[in-house]
C-alpha cells in the first residue's frame, strides 16, 4: 500500500530526546535487539508483565548469549550487534531489513555541550554507511531532517535496489524487505521510510506488463 505523504507532519519536531533517560524511564529503544524488542512490546501489548525477564530487558548482550541467540537462528543476532550507546546517549531511529541476520542500522544522539550530536551506527562497524555518519543541532530534528540525514549517511534504496533490481524492484518485495523503520521520538517515522520508499518506486519499479514489452522490443 502506497503511503499518504500528505497524512505526515514533515515538520514535526520532537521536544527533545533525553526526557526517558533522565527521568529513568525504560523504553523499548533501549533494547538493541530487534527480537528481544518486539517480544518485549508484545507482552506489553498483551498487558502480561509478568512474562518479562531480564534477558529480555537486557540492553545488550554479553557474546556468549548472543551466540546462543544466533544458533537458534540468524535472524535472532538482529540488532544484537550495533555499538553501544555512550553515557547520556540514545537510540533514536532505527531501520531494520529482511536479510539473513536481521541488520539493523540506527541514529543515536548525545547531548554535548548544549549541542545535539548524532551518529549512524551499524552493526558492521560502520562498513555500510557510505555517506555523512555524524551532524549536529542545537534543537532536535524534524521528521524530515532527520530522514534525510538517515538516507544520505546509510543508502537504503541503494540496499533495495542490489538485492531486487534483478527482479524488476517489484513494490511488494522491496517494500516486505524491511523489516522494520521505528522511532520512540517519531510516531511517523515509518510512515515517512515508507512514502520515501514509494517515492523511488515510481522511477525503478519495472511493472510486469512494461517487462514483457522490453523483451519483445530485444527480439
Amino acid at each position: 500500500m502506497n503511503e499518504d505523504k500528505s497524512s505526515i507532519d514533515w515538520s514535526y519536531r520532537p521536544s527533545g530526546y533525553f526526557w526517558a533517560k533522565d527521568s529513568g524511564i525504560f523504553l523499548a529503544s533501549d533494547i538493541k535487539g530487534a527480537e528481544r524488542r518486539k517480544y518485549y512490546e508484545w507482552i506489553l501489548e498483551s498487558g502480561d508483565q509478568e512474562a518479562i525477564d531480564d534477558f529480555v530487558l537486557k540492553s545488550s548482550l554479553s557474546h556468549r548469549e548472543r551466540r546462543a541467540a544466533g544458533s537458534f537462528h540468524p535472524a535472532f543476532m538482529g540488532g544484537e550487534y550495533l555499538p553501544d550507546c555512550k553515557p547520556l546517549q540514545v537510540e533514536i531511529a532505527r531501520i531494520g531489513i529482511a536479510s539473513t541476520t536481521s541488520d539493523v542500522t540506527c541514529i543515536y544522539a548525545r547531548l554535548e555541550g548544549g549541542v545535539i550530536e548524532y551518529n549512524i551506527v551499524d552493526e558492521y562497524d560502520g562498513e555500510t554507511i557510505e555517506g555523512p555518519n555524524s551532524r549536529s543541532s542545537e534543537v532536535p530534528l524534524s521528521l524530515e531532517e532527520i530522514i534525510d540525514f538517515f538516507l544520505k549517511g546509510w543508502d537504503l534504496l541503494g540496499v533495495l535496489n542490489a538485492n531486487f533490481e534483478d527482479h524488476g524492484n517489484p513494490a511488494d518485495m522491496v517494500k516486505g524487505f524491511v523489516s522494520e523503520a521505528s522511532s520512540s521520538f517519531y510516531a511517523q517515522f515509518g510512515q515517512a521510510i515508507n512514502a520515501r520508499i514509494d517515492e523511488w518506486l515510481v522511477d525503478h519499479e519495472v511493472l510486469p506488463e512494461l517487462e514483457d514489452e522490453e523483451d519483445g522490443e530485444d527480439e
